[in-house]
């Protein structure tokens, strides 16, 4: 539903989730408050029993915030790690087909440097709309194809081919995890919570009793601090979307080096 967010520039969507959070507090303060304070009686230890409220509160939301902190970026970490080794073993790959004679050496090279302007120019896209690109299967099937084909004559030769498929089915293996993590983020359950939790945080600062200025001023450092944690973590939660991304330059700069073959 919300996935709409990194469509924005990564400053622009900050400032608008902070001031989402700063103004909800300051439109809360103005007029929500008031309602608040009417159900509680006033008495002169209210501020006291509100800040033990709000610790225990803040210490469980800050734990909460913090794990999916965590699980955030090591999502994003395994994801990016999982495109290194991709990117590596199709490196692999193509040193071994260097060493194929001709004309199996070019028609492989051909089908690898097509699949790669595949990965960056269409792959890429669709996978930073959240989509899993399906065509590279066929791509790939075709250079299997090819490599089954291939008959060698010499020693040499067999061991350079059984080490290309070797390669090939690394690849394969390393390929898959990555269209598997497309999808890869937080559930929308655990994102319901830490909304729910912000916005009960922010409405136990409504309950102290001080002026309204103070409301604003301690209500808008808190709700800024929040709306810049939740910020960071939406950031991370899709590794491949957003401006925060990961990026498909490892496919680039081999594409780029086939383009030379």
């Amino acid at each position: 539903m919300f996935y709409w967010i990194y469509d924005i520039p990564s400053p622009q969507l900050a400032v608008m989730i902070t001031a989402v959070f700063v103004s909800f507090s300051w439109v809360g303060a103005v007029f929500l408050r008031p309602i608040l304070r009417a159900f509680l009686k006033r008495r002169a230890d209210i501020n006291d029993l509100v800040g033990y409220m709000l610790s225990c509160f803040g210490v469980f939301y800050g734990l909460l915030l913090g794990l999916l902190a965590v699980a955030a970026y090591q999502n994003y970490t395994s994801v990016e790690t999982v495109v290194s080794k991709e990117a590596a073993t199709l490196s692999a790959l193509i040193q071994d087909i260097k060493s194929y004679p001709e004309p199996e050496r070019q028609n492989l090279i051909w089908l690898l440097r097509d699949y790669t302007r595949y990965v960056v120019k269409y792959a890429w896209p669709l996978q930073r709309r959240g989509i899993v690109p399906e065509e590279g299967n066929t791509r790939m099937l075709a250079i299997h194809e090819r490599l089954a084909e291939f008959e060698p004559k010499t020693k040499g030769q067999e061991i350079i081919h059984a080490e290309a498929l070797r390669q090939f089915n690394n690849y394969l293996e390393a390929r898959r995890l990555r269209v598997f993590s497309v999808t890869t983020s937080i559930p929308a359950v655990m994102w319901i919570v830490v909304l729910v939790g912000a916005l009960m945080n922010i409405a136990l600062v409504w309950l102290f009793d001080m002026k309204l200025v103070s409301h604003m001023f301690l209500g808008g450092f808190l709700a800024a601090f929040m709306g810049l944690m939740i910020f960071l973590i939406a950031s991370l939660d899709n590794p491949f979307r957003g401006e925060i991304s990961i990026s498909s330059q490892p496919f680039e700069e081999i594409h780029k080096s086939l383009m030379e073959e």
